[in-house]
């Protein structure tokens, strides 16, 4: 007769205990008091900087329009890569201004596009759109494409003023005039002016129009008081001569990025005086949000990778001081699992956060004519604090990929 066996189950430590005992471990009294001081810290040192931003927002006047008696020259340069879905409704809403066609060019760089995009621009009816090609004005290895384009487009240009923007904007009907009208009476040497993404009725694409149209706020502000440098390629002017004189974007070549904002420091070092922010609904260039989170993520790796390439302290500080807050709410928000005494400077942290921005971004809501969105401001103000550390994280250890190349 065989003896029946039986195993003796081997028993392994019962983990929930400790976890819990950690939930209830108590912090030492000086580390609570740490803690909340520097909450209250970065929740002052952020207060005063969002509040002097919505006071500069709202003390900036709105630009009327006047006809001008002068007519500017203008180029409009169009960088464009696989973009044959949107190029033809970016020409047509250009071609609809009330703009004298024989007072300006466009031009549109087609970027080693492997769709229709350069046969399209090439077939377009009206006689002020001219192509040009990336591929046959460079050979060699290109870092910035984007900038290398524009630089080839303001080569061919013929207009006193040069104005970028994307190839899959769309412009509002008084652009040109009411630029024009600007530039004369502020002889400016670079004009920053307001983008506002397409509004579709997807989450994503809501979280996204609160997070442009908060930067967008911040971008008027800064400019019109001369803070920092920061703007948007889809709505920038500047003249030809002075792109020249600072010689256009030699020293930042071997950045992809930053064909806007770096530049506009490099205009703002020789004309500090002379940045102007256009404030009026009349120039607001839509463009549309990214599709895919994963789209949504490399554009904003993509800006964050050129934050440690500013010369420009100011906005660098700034930059800190916000990645610094929304690292530590995250750091506050894991802690508070499970240390109890960190859940109220947490909640005060995060709570006070969203509130002083909802005030700044009330009068910004209003000029972009978003008000609505601003419903779904707290519910998205945890995504936006996560996806602002990963996206600052990576964008200075990360690589990221832009129209098919991948960049690091």
């Amino acid at each position: 007769m065989y003896k029946k066996y039986t195993k003796t189950p081997v028993a392994f430590p019962n983990t929930l205990p400790y976890i819990y005992a950690l939930h209830l471990l108590p912090l030492k009294p000086m580390l609570v008091t740490v803690i909340h001081a520097l909450s209250i810290i970065l929740c002052t040192s952020y207060a005063v900087l969002l509040m002097y931003y919505t006071y500069c927002w709202c003390t900036m006047p709105l630009f009327k329009s006047t006809p001008s008696k002068k007519i500017t020259t203008i180029s409009i340069i169009i960088p464009a890569r696989n973009e044959a879905a949107n190029i033809i409704a970016c020409l047509n809403s250009i071609c609809a201004n009330n703009y004298p066609t024989s007072q300006y060019q466009i031009i549109v760089i087609d970027d080693y596009s492997t769709d229709a995009t350069a046969s399209l621009v090439k077939n377009y009816s009206a006689k002020n759109v001219q192509l040009l090609q990336l591929q046959n004005f460079s050979k060699n290895n290109i870092v910035a494409y984007k900038k290398k384009a524009i630089e080839i487009g303001i080569e061919h240009a013929t207009g006193e003023l040069i104005i970028t923007t994307d190839a899959d904007c769309i412009i509002p009907n008084n652009w040109l005039e009411c630029i024009n009208s600007y530039y004369q009476q502020t002889n400016a040497a670079l004009i920053v002016m307001p983008v506002k993404f397409t509004q579709v009725p997807t989450l994503l694409n809501i979280f996204q129009s609160l997070d442009f149209m908060t930067l967008q706020g911040i971008t008027g502000a800064a400019v019109y008081k001369n803070m920092h440098s920061m703007c948007n390629g889809a709505n920038l002017a500047y003249t030809k001569k002075v792109f020249n004189q600072v010689q256009g974007f030699a020293g930042i070549d071997d950045i992809a990025s930053g064909d806007d904002m770096l530049l506009m420091h490099k205009i703002f070092t020789l004309y500090p005086h002379k940045i102007k922010y256009l404030k009026t609904p009349s120039v607001i260039v839509k463009t549309p949000a990214t599709a895919t989170i994963t789209d949504f993520f490399n554009q904003r790796i993509r800006w964050a990778s050129k934050a440690d390439k500013y010369d420009d302290k100011r906005i660098f500080a700034v930059l800190v001081l916000v990645y610094v807050l929304n690292v530590w709410l995250v750091v506050l928000g894991v802690a508070s699992f499970f240390y109890t005494t960190i859940r109220l400077p947490f909640l005060f942290t995060l709570l006070f956060k969203t509130i002083v921005e909802l005030i700044f971004l009330v009068p910004v809501a209003h000029f972009f004519n978003s008000k609505k969105l601003l419903w779904f401001f707290p519910l998205a103000q945890p995504f936006h604090i996560i996806y602002t550390v990963i996206a600052g994280w990576l964008g200075k250890f990360g690589s990221y990929s832009w129209k098919g190349r991948l960049v690091k």
